[in-house]
């Protein structure tokens, strides 16, 4: 090993000997710093329950980082952060899914109490509908009795006259009749007397 070889190995122990320390001085920092998260995520009612299996193996994680000795701190740490980065992650996803599914559940809701009202509506209009066509229905054939009946009534008062007239012109019938009768009886007489008619005093005028 030349004396290149022998600087850089030294550098190296020295690194490794103080980055040791450093860790071992994050290390409670690091595990209070997740602890905090995972305690976000349990009390979040968003978050409340859900993804269970990633939390706990992020509690465990952070749990083996606390634990950790110092040549394992790196990768203790490393590990810690990716269980609980990916604790939020899941815990996060499957509250938006829920909410998703609350919102799709609360529109299908509110699609089917749309529907019920407009088919209720629509069986308003229909019964609003059906009652103006029965209201018009009843004043056609009221209209029409009326106009049967007024038929009726003119019939009858045609009848009527109808009889007086043919009465009436019975009775001038039979009056031109007893006038023929009498104008006849009075030729008769006439010419039984000798031809000239019986002569009528004149009134006296007063």
């Amino acid at each position: 090993m030349n004396g290149a070889d022998r600087f850089r190995g030294g550098v190296a122990t020295i690194l490794l000997a103080t980055a040791v320390p450093a860790f071992a001085q994050q290390a409670p920092d690091n595990v209070a710093r997740f602890n905090q998260r995972l305690m976000v995520l349990d009390t979040d009612a968003r978050t409340s329950g859900l993804a269970s299996y990633e939390r706990l193996q992020a509690r465990q994680s952070v749990d083996a980082l606390a634990a950790a000795r110092s040549r394992d701190q790196g990768s203790a740490l490393y590990v810690a952060e990716h269980r609980v980065e990916t604790a939020e992650i899941a815990a996060r996803t499957e509250a938006a899914r829920r909410e998703i599914e609350r919102l799709d559940r609360e529109r299908s809701e509110l699609l089917v109490e749309a529907s019920r009202r407009d088919a209720e509506m629509a069986r308003q209009e229909a019964e609003r509908l059906r009652i103006e066509a029965q209201i018009q229905l009843e004043e056609a054939t009221r209209l029409r009795q009326a106009a049967e009946e007024e038929s009726l009534l003119r019939q009858e008062a045609e009848g009527v006259l109808d009889d007086v007239a043919d009465d009436q012109a019975a009775k001038l019938k039979a009056a031109r009749a007893r006038d023929a009768e009498l104008a006849k009886k009075e030729a008769e007489l006439l010419k039984a007397s000798g031809g000239s008619k019986p002569s009528v005093k004149p009134k006296p005028k007063r």
